[in-house]
């Protein structure tokens, strides 16, 4: 297929709206044979590119789920000024004593307990989980158009990871179930393990509630893909200013690249808002940034027919944005 006849078909991007968006990805990806195989790497940021991450992240309403449960057979922990904070929802609190204290004794509950444990309850939660407004379930969260972006790739041998702010074991118990890609393609922020000996003198990793280096966001993404993955990206996208270096890296790359930002410009079908790093101030909005460096930019309102793949599988009547293998 040439690149007359990718931009002209509807595949493979059927719940993509015609215009110049489409038109930029749809280039991308009929050149992408003119670059060595070994190469073809795309980078997604998670929350907010690959799925909602709006009123809340959804990892943090799984903490705060846990909180809950853990209240109920001890009360006493909601009397700890962290959790507090976070069961009255009361976000100057939270400011005042800090985000990363916060999210370091949210992690805290799950201190001790195996990594094959924490993934199951991250599962369970996964499944069970609504979203708070939407109404819908948590799996429902994941955005079509991208999710058919990830698959076109796939069929280019394209090698496709996850790179995260969240927790690294969180996402990685679900990337495969929601998007196909595999644990060991997952970057993020990393909890620290301790090796220990079970009852029967068997090795046991116990999570603790130590971060490992710093949030993985800004640079920081682009230095743990590199020393935890060690192949540099020609296609990237994220939505935050904590994104804007891991674009930037895409940009850099000699050939065919694309640096793709995702704009929550919909209220109306998800949420209108302008995304921001969480541990950093930046100078300048991302949507300035992208158009400054010509990067990309995907309307939520004008560019997709349909915001998540539930909703766009309906309308198609089929198997849009199903996760491959």
């Amino acid at each position: 297929m040439n690149r007359d006849d990718v931009r002209n078909s509807g595949h493979p991007l059927p719940s993509w709206r015609p215009g110049p968006t489409r038109d930029a990805v749809l280039g991308f990806l009929a050149d992408a044979s003119s670059i060595p195989p070994e190469d073809r790497v795309a980078y997604f940021d998670n929350d907010g590119t690959l799925w909602c991450e709006r009123p809340t992240y959804v990892q943090y309403e799984f903490f705060l789920d846990a909180l809950r449960r853990r209240v109920h057979g001890d009360p006493a922990l909601a009397e700890e000024a962290e959790f507090r904070a976070v069961l009255a929802g009361d976000a100057s609190a939270v400011g005042e004593i800090g985000l990363e204290r916060v999210a370091l004794a949210l992690a805290g509950l799950f201190r001790g307990i195996s990594p094959g444990a924490f993934t199951r309850e991250v599962r369970a939660f996964l499944r069970s989980g609504t979203h708070p407004t939407l109404g819908r379930p948590l799996s429902d969260l994941r955005y079509g158009p991208m999710l058919e972006l990830v698959e076109a790739l796939r069929g280019l041998d394209f090698t496709v990871g996850v790179v995260t702010g969240g927790g690294t074991e969180f996402v990685r118990s679900v990337s495969e179930e929601l998007y196909g890609v595999p644990p060991e393609r997952v970057v993020g922020t990393m909890i620290a393990y301790d090796l220990e000996e079970d009852a029967h003198g068997r090795p046991a990793l116990r999570r603790t509630g130590r971060v490992l280096g710093d949030v993985n966001e800004g640079a920081a993404k682009v230095t743990n893909i590199q020393t935890q993955l060690g192949r540099p990206p020609v296609l990237a996208a994220g939505n935050s200013t904590g994104d804007t270096q891991l674009l930037e890296w895409a940009a850099a790359a000699e050939g065919p690249h694309l640096s793709l930002l995702v704009d929550h410009d919909d209220p109306d079908r998800e949420f209108a808002y302008a995304s921001e790093a969480q541990s950093f101030a930046a100078g300048e909005p991302i949507t300035t940034t992208a158009r400054r460096l010509g990067w990309t930019v995907i309307s939520m309102k004008d560019d997709w027919a349909s915001v998540f793949a539930e909703d766009g599988r309906r309308q198609s009547g089929g198997d849009v944005g199903a996760p491959g293998g």
